[in-house]
């Protein structure tokens, strides 16, 4: 029986496989792709789309830092700077990353899961400063803390301009 060119091209590749791939090597190497693979779903990074649209009755004022969204802020109010609590000024882009915080509303007692990105891309804003540090963790939890200039993480040297309070869900108790 005559081999086909699939089955020829098919032993030739195997077999020069073999001869440069020890079996400890390739089980090493896809043990590390499947660990790494695993792992990657793990990452504390907010995904746009991961949680449903939700509405929010609001009142109070969005460009002071009292306002109930800015519990865990640290930076400039975008509101302040041409844009909006939720939206970035024009000439800006939203950081990819962001770091996360729960905020209670005192219109309906619920606590409200708070995304704060950064805005990037001009210099900074210099209005309407607020830190407040509730929830905020050391840098050794990155994800929670509010003292790092996500800029960096979204393109390389753009500058932080200010920060969004974008509200992404409902906290379940």
């Amino acid at each position: 029986m005559e081999n086909n060119w699939l089955d020829r091209l098919t032993e030739k590749m195997t077999r020069q496989s073999a001869r440069s791939t020890s079996r400890r090597g390739f089980l090493g190497s896809l043990g590390t792709l499947l660990i790494g693979a695993g792992a990657f779903t793990l990452l504390p990074v907010y995904r746009q789309g991961a949680f449903a649209a939700t509405s929010v009755a609001e009142e109070g004022d969005p460009n002071s830092c009292d306002y109930w969204r800015h519990c865990a802020i640290d930076g400039f109010l975008c509101g302040c700077c041409g844009g909006t609590a939720s939206t970035c000024p024009p000439g800006t882009v939203k950081s990819d990353i962001t770091w996360i915080g729960t905020c209670r509303n005192p219109v309906d007692g619920k606590d409200y899961i708070i995304s704060y990105n950064d805005c990037c891309g001009k210099s900074n804003c210099g209005r309407c400063i607020c830190q407040r540090d509730q929830g905020d963790t050391p840098i050794y939890r990155p994800q929670s803390s509010n003292d790092l200039n996500w800029c960096t993480g979204s393109q390389a040297n753009v500058p932080y301009h200010c920060s969004l309070s974008v509200v992404i869900g409902v906290k379940e108790h």
